[in-house]
């Protein structure tokens, strides 16, 4: 049992690990052991060695490549700082066995490939020390006695393994780094929306409310002495608070649109870093300004949840939204050229068709002219106008 604990604890993934970049990516670990794979030549080795799979094989293979595993899931576990100790002890792990288990050079080119895993240190460095290591094996396996044709080609295998995975490496930094540029613009375009509506609000109601209150004082005075002046007075407060109730619905009107195109500026965003081509075709009453707030809300988290399963599930390389008023309906139509049928129950259909019949719409799935997937939901003003004011 303490063993066991003991073995979970060293095992638990460093926030800066390889594992740990997994599981804040929503990636699963196991996919990084997919390169264990490699590991099976130190199972092929044998049949092109003079022993061959004899007892010997078999006993150090029994003993060595339990650990090598061991070392490997250490490497993906450790903190970036200290995750070349494990690769450095499979070099160690190749030499010690070199001499009698020529399966052994698997560890070799496993130990350089992960010394530089992290990229802590420049290329160059980095490539330096692959090639010195290289060249250090070479040697000690002419001085075992090896054939140069068995292990001249290590330190090029090596290098062009670990490119490989460094590429990969960079790849997955480069995409963790464009989801946190995505999160960032999110959060700024929602603090000066914020700001925005703060400065709106601000402007149109300053004056009015200031306009009320004089008028209001002025009204109560006035109340005894001449009730005339003051009923002229109160109509004049009246008047004035029905146009700031109409200013603010006219600034409403902007803030829900500009959710809308927010929406649009994200999908763009989502798909373009992700290497599908995005536009939008903003047709007759495209600006937004005539939309309720429920069918605003609607069609903002309609082309989320389509940017989304896009993204995730289509295989797409172009994707088109064309929003218009037509015939007192809110008309979103969004295409894709990717599979098709990509957008299933469990995928956020289930949430998106609950939303427009909610709003008394219509929401139709089906594919599309270029053999994606096709999505028309269409939203009735009125209607929806007629429920908000109630």
């Amino acid at each position: 049992m303490a063993i066991a604990t003991a073995l979970r604890r060293r095992f638990q993934p460093a926030p800066d690990s390889i594992t740990g970049h997994c599981l804040r990516q929503g990636r699963s670990p196991w996919l990084d052991m997919v390169h264990l794979l490699w590991s099976a030549w130190v199972f092929i080795t044998p049949a092109f060695s003079p022993g061959g799979y004899n007892a010997r094989w078999a006993a150090l293979t029994a003993v060595s490549y339990p650990l090598f595993v061991l070392l490997y899931a250490r490497v993906m576990v450790a903190p970036a700082r200290t995750a070349w100790r494990p690769a450095a002890a499979m070099i160690v792990l190749c030499l010690v066995l070199l001499p009698w288990y020529p399966s052994g050079m698997s560890y070799f080119v496993f130990g350089c490939v992960f010394l530089h895993v992290h990229g802590r240190r420049s290329a160059w460095v980095a490539v330096g020390q692959v090639l010195l290591l290289g060249l250090g094996f070479v040697a000690y396996a002419f001085l075992l006695g090896y054939p140069w044709q068995a292990v001249v080609w290590m330190p090029l295998v090596t290098l062009i393994v670990g490119a490989v995975v460094q590429v990969d490496r960079m790849s997955e930094r480069a995409d963790a780094a464009l989801k946190l540029s995505q999160e960032e613009v999110r959060r700024l375009a929602a603090a000066a929306e914020r700001e925005r509506i703060g400065r709106d609000l601000h402007d149109l109601l300053g004056h009015t409310l200031s306009m009320v209150a004089l008028k209001s004082d002025l009204a109560a005075r006035l109340v005894e002495r001449d009730p005339d002046a003051a009923r002229r007075e109160i109509g004049e407060v009246a008047s004035g608070a029905r146009q700031a109730l109409d200013q603010v619905r006219r600034a409403v009107s902007g803030i829900r649109a500009a959710g809308l195109a927010g929406e649009l500026a994200s999908a763009r965003l989502l798909l373009e870093t992700d290497g599908v081509e995005f536009g939008y075709e903003l047709g007759e009453g495209g600006d937004g300004s005539a939309l309720p707030a429920a069918v605003e809300s609607v069609l903002a988290l309609t082309v989320r949840e389509a940017a989304t399963n896009i993204q995730r599930h289509a295989r797409a390389s172009q994707a088109r939204v064309r929003f218009a008023i037509e015939g007192g309906e809110a008309v979103l139509l969004v295409e894709d050229d990717g599979r098709g049928g990509a957008i299933v129950p469990g995928n956020g259909l289930a949430g998106m068709r609950e939303r427009v019949e909610a709003a008394r719409g219509t929401l139709a799935i089906g594919r599309g002219p270029r053999g994606g997937t096709r999505i028309e939901a269409r939203l009735p003003l009125a209607a929806n106008d007629d429920a908000a004011r109630g």
